[in-house]
This record gives C-alpha cells, structure tokens and sequence, in this order.
C-alpha cells in the first residue's frame, strides 16, 4: 500500500521533463546522425574498396592465366572442361582450401576470351544480370592470348549488400536502439537527480526555506545564492514590517500629545494662552520633521533624492559648519577638537553636506555624556578626503554597530524621543553620504564614544 500511496503523490517537475525531452532528443538526433553518416561512408567508401579488391583479383588470376596457356599453348584444354573454371578461379585467388568463396572471388564474377574475341569462359546470366565487363588483355611475351574479364563491383553491390551492407546496417540499427535505451536512462535519472535538487526552489513565498549546499558544482552555488537571496529577502520583509510598525509609533506619539493637549484645552483643564498653544505648535514641528526626514529616506530609496553635485571646497563646508555650532556644542557640554586640512576640493552638495553635519552634531550632542569631546579631522589620503567624526563616552556595543543606520534604531532600545531622537538621522546620513559616492563607517572611538569615518572621492585635476 505504502508504494502505490508514494508513486501516485510523486509528481515529475517541469525541468526535470525539459531535460528529459532535451537529452533524449540531442541523443536520438546524434544516433541518427551517426547512422546515416556511417551508412553513406559505407555506401561509397566501401564501393571504393570494391573495385581496388577486384582489380586486384583479377590480376591475381590474370597472371595465373597466363602461365597456364604458356604450358598449354592454348584453350583448348579448358574450352574442353569448362568445369575446371571455379577451381582454377579459386586456386589462383588462393581461395582452394576455403569451403565458401570469397563473394569477390566467384567464378561467375569473371568471364575469358581467346585472342580472336571468341568466349572460352562465357558469362554466366545471373540474377545481377549480365552488366558491363572491364577487361584485362592477357599477353605471353609480345603474343596477344586473350582478355579477362571481370565484372565492376558496382554490378554485384546487390548481392554485396546482402551479404555485407544489410548486415553491418542493422548492427548500425541495433547500436542506435542501443543508444536510444541509454539515453533514455541517463536522461530520466539526470532528470530526477536535477529535479530532486531544485524542486525545494519552489517555496512559494516562504522566505524561511533553505536548499541544502552539498558539493563544490553549478548547482551548490546556486542554491548558495538562493539562500542568500531568501535571507535577504527575509530581512527585507522584516524590516520593512518593522519600518512601518515603527513609522505608525512615531506618528502615534505626537498626535496623541496633540489632542491630549487640545482635549484639555476643551474641557476648561488647561487655558488657551499662548504657552499652550506654543507647546502644540513643538508638537506640530516634530511631526512635520519626521514627515519630511520620511519623505528625505523614500526619495534616497527610489534614486530620486534632489542633490546637485558641484566642484566645491570640502574644507571649508567642514570648517564653517563647526564654527557656527559653537553655542550648540557649549550647551551641550562638549569640547571641539579639529584638525581640518585646507583646500581638499570633492564633488558636492552644499546644502546637503551642511544637512549632513548637521545629523552628526545632533547624534553627538544627544548621546554624549557632558562634560564630553567632539574630535573632527580631515585629510586626504589615496585619493580620497576622510572625515574621522568621533566624541567620547558612552560607546556602543561593537555588535550594535552594524544596525546604527538603521531606520528608527535605537540601541537603548527605547522610543523616548528626548533620549534617542526619531531614529532616523543616522539613516538620513548614510543616504545623503551613498548620494555623494562616499561611505561612512562606524567604529568604536579610541575616546571611549563612537567613531565615524566618512571617505569622499576627490575631486579629479584637470
């Protein structure tokens, strides 16, 4: 039961019968080719043969002839005992002591003629018919003595063929079913095997299935990459799904500040004066910021962010932008050390750097425990102008690193916006440093805090 139960649940894949139909019909079509190349090499090759055999022989008895009539001084002897023509035929091809001729070597297939054109041998009438005749002029010294003749074998390729050609050509039939056969066993186990291999593909949306790699081939790499392809596409989905459960989180806190205080406002609780109304237009900022930093993250996913690249003086955008963040840093407990060095010259955006160093500061000032320090350098080194953004402590654990620009990441954990901001300024600047062709890496600062390290390609001489 158990075995008629699993051959009705088996089901061939749609591969695995491509391939089927694929090998079966290159192995068939290269049979056929065989078969009809090897039957016409046959076919004229062996006609070749033929005749380069049958001149052959016919010399052979030529000469053999020709010492008889020396010792006889005519034809008589055999004109008398016609009889005598297959032995002397076979003797002198060297046929005597075979039980069956060769099939070139038949008396039939040669005829002789006296030297007055009279038939000593005459032809024998078969089933080939008469045909033509190739002569060979017998000679004793200069005496002509009569002609040989010797039928081509392009006359007696019916009985060759019965004899040989049929023969050959179906063991040639019996090597193509034979090929045939094997093919359509090499073919439905490399079906199977291929198929058993490849069915798991079809996981049909389930992001979790993994194929097993076993081997070094073609197909241990490719189920290599399709593991990495569902890992990545299950990271995705995840993400995404905790993308817009963060998103709604975010949009959820300051409206529900927002008619908290405007609920209040209606019930008498609190006054409409100038104070509140402050507080709900705080409110109503942080929500158009975190739009327009959503909105900033969406166009850098759909390559449609509006930066305009220009040749500009990155040591000055650096330099200019510390300089007006004084009064921030001083409030923020931090003390600023910078090595800039001048005139390094990148392809940029202006107003977007300035968005860029703007995030970093932000990051620095909410995280960094006061009194604290902010060390910026810049240099030019392989071509390439690095920016080294580090403060001190707290740090982040080295296995938080990876996920820092992560959208809505928090590595408190916590969606206190007064701790940990949006969670999105990391990102924004790691979008808004991929749209300059940079990259910015973290690492732990050597100051106990975090370390980022921004490499900008610079800008070409002329």
């Amino acid at each position: 039961m158990a075995l008629p139960t699993a051959i009705r649940q088996w089901r061939p894949s749609r591969l695995g019968l491509k391939l089927f139909v694929i090998i079966l019909s290159v192995n068939v079509a290269i049979s056929a080719s065989m078969f009809l190349a090897v039957s016409y090499s046959i076919d004229r090759g062996f006609l070749d043969y033929l005749n380069q055999a049958q001149e052959r022989r016919a010399t052979l008895l030529a000469d053999g002839l020709v010492t008889r009539w020396e010792t006889q001084q005519s034809w008589e002897w055999l004109e008398q005992s016609p009889e005598r023509w297959p032995y002397i035929v076979r003797f002198e091809l060297g046929q005597e002591h075979r039980d069956r001729p060769s099939p070139l070597g038949e008396a039939r297939d040669f005829t002789l003629r006296a030297a007055d054109d009279r038939f000593v041998v005459p032809p024998r009438s078969g089933r080939e018919g008469s045909g033509s005749w190739h002569w060979l002029t017998l000679r004793s010294g200069d005496t002509h003595i009569g002609s040989l003749g010797f039928r081509p074998p392009r006359e007696m390729m019916e009985r060759m063929e019965s004899r040989f050609l049929e023969r050959q050509q179906r063991n040639l039939v019996l090597i193509v079913v034979s090929l045939g056969i094997a093919s359509l066993l090499l073919a439905g186990g490399l079906s199977w095997w291929l198929g058993r291999r490849t069915r798991a593909l079809a996981g049909e949306g389930d992001y979790r299935t993994r194929l097993p790699e076993r081997g070094r081939d073609e197909l241990s790499r490719l189920a290599r990459d399709f593991n990495v392809l569902a890992a990545t596409l299950e990271a995705s989905r995840d993400a995404r799904a905790r993308w817009v459960s963060d998103t709604a989180h975010e949009l959820r806190t300051p409206l529900a500040v927002l008619r908290g205080e405007i609920e209040a406002m209606q019930d008498g609780i609190r006054p409409l004066n100038q104070e509140n109304l402050s507080s709900l237009a705080q409110e109503v900022g942080q929500l158009e910021r975190l739009v327009s930093d959503l909105r900033l993250l969406s166009q850098s996913d759909a390559g449609a962010l509006d930066i305009q690249l220009a040749p500009m003086d990155l040591s000055n955008c650096l330099a200019n932008r510390l300089n007006d963040a004084d009064r921030w840093l001083v409030e923020s407990g931090l003390t600023l050390t910078e090595q800039i060095k001048p005139g390094i010259m990148i392809r940029g955006d202006a107003q977007r750097l300035r968005q860029l160093w703007n995030n970093l500061l932000d990051n620095s000032c909410a995280y960094t425990q006061p009194p604290g320090e902010l060390r910026v350098t810049l240099t030019a080194q392989q071509g390439m102008a690095v920016v080294i953004w580090e403060d001190s402590t707290p740090g982040v654990p080295e296995n938080e690193l990876a996920r820092l620009t992560e959208r809505l990441y928090r590595v408190e954990g916590s969606r206190s916006r007064a701790s940990g901001g949006s969670g999105l300024g990391l990102s924004i600047a790691s979008a808004l440093v991929n749209a300059h062709g940079a990259t910015l890496t973290p690492s732990i600062s050597t100051l106990g805090g975090l370390r980022w390290t921004l490499r900008f390609p610079l800008l070409a001489a002329d």
